[in-house]
């Protein structure tokens, strides 16, 4: 079966790309889950459109992921939370935030794929989250969780 990726599959490949796989996997994982589309014609059209948000989001070369990696060490990133008392956070802390608050903070778009969190984040205060940005470079961003 002959699919177009919509998200990076480890051990298939990016999104946009054209792959071929086996027909049970394709119908039953890939296409439920939203990460593939069926390939045609027409459909192939969109690779382009898949493509260019893959590379806005990308690190270019080591180079690239080195200057990323300074100017997010740089940053003060404060995220705000519901807490009670004593300091413990309704929830958790996800990627998806700490990605929309290094934005916030004058950051980089990041994946939030790439945020690896010190475990889950249940309490106030400042937190250390690395950044996969090459599998050379890795970043540690400070967060400080505040009260809402």
């Amino acid at each position: 079966m002959k699919l177009i990726l919509t998200r990076e599959i480890a051990g298939l490949g990016l999104a946009g790309d054209i792959v071929e796989v086996a027909d049970g996997y394709g119908r039953n994982f890939l296409v439920p889950r939203g990460a593939a589309i069926s390939w045609s014609k027409g459909a192939e059209k969109q690779i382009v459109q898949i493509r260019r948000a893959r590379d806005a989001r990308e690190i270019r070369d080591l180079g690239h992921a080195r200057e990323i990696k300074d100017d997010l060490e740089k940053l003060r990133v404060t995220l705000g939370a519901r807490a009670g008392d004593g300091g413990k956070l309704f929830g958790s802390v996800t990627t998806a935030d700490i990605a929309t608050a290094v934005k916030d903070a004058g950051g980089p778009l990041l994946d939030k794929k790439r945020i690896q969190l010190p475990g889950h984040i249940k309490t106030l205060g400042t937190h250390t989250v690395t950044v996969d940005l090459h599998p050379d470079v890795v970043a540690s961003v400070p967060v400080t969780v505040t009260a809402v």
